[in-house]
């Protein structure tokens, strides 16, 4: 199964960027896993919210092919402990080709994003950045790797 994390506009902060990069390369010993950026849209001070998702969820949906499962990573998702995540990881990598999750722009989602997705999945009830998103979601793939392998990293 091929993973794949999809964010809208780079990330900034060099801090975060070097520790989602060694996360990245974590994972891929344990299955094939890559980064889409979609670039900040421009001028968006002339554009409404509805509008500047409906823009950026054109974007995403322009990545995502007819047998991909899209997992949003949305404040109203589903909890999981690391554990719950990892068994669930391991049951799409039963069932899915290409498992995308996707880290919305500012204001969340487009509801034509919300309408394609197959799941959403809350990292926790409390507000990240969108820098911050992008760090702990790639360790918590990474943790449920090792989770799914047996190895030491996770400790109950």
């Amino acid at each position: 199964m091929k993973t794949e994390l999809i964010l809208v506009g780079r990330t900034a902060d060099r801090h975060f960027e070097a520790g989602i990069r060694d996360y990245t390369e974590r994972i891929a010993h344990y299955m094939p896993f890559s980064i889409t950026v979609i670039p900040e849209l421009r001028n968006t001070k002339s554009l409404t919210e509805e509008q500047q998702k409906t823009a950026e969820g054109d974007l995403i949906l322009k990545l995502v092919q007819p047998s991909d499962t899209v997992v949003l990573l949305d404040e109203h998702g589903r909890d999981f402990r690391s554990v719950e995540f990892a068994r669930w990881l391991e049951q799409k990598r039963n069932t899915a080709r290409r498992l995308l999750f996707v880290v919305g722009g500012p204001y969340g989602f487009s509801p034509a994003v919300y309408a394609r997705a197959n799941e959403k999945i809350s990292l926790s009830r409390m507000t990240f950045s969108h820098q911050m998103v992008r760090l702990i979601f790639t360790e918590q793939l990474y943790r449920a790797c090792t989770i799914i392998r047996g190895e030491p990293y996770h400790h109950e």
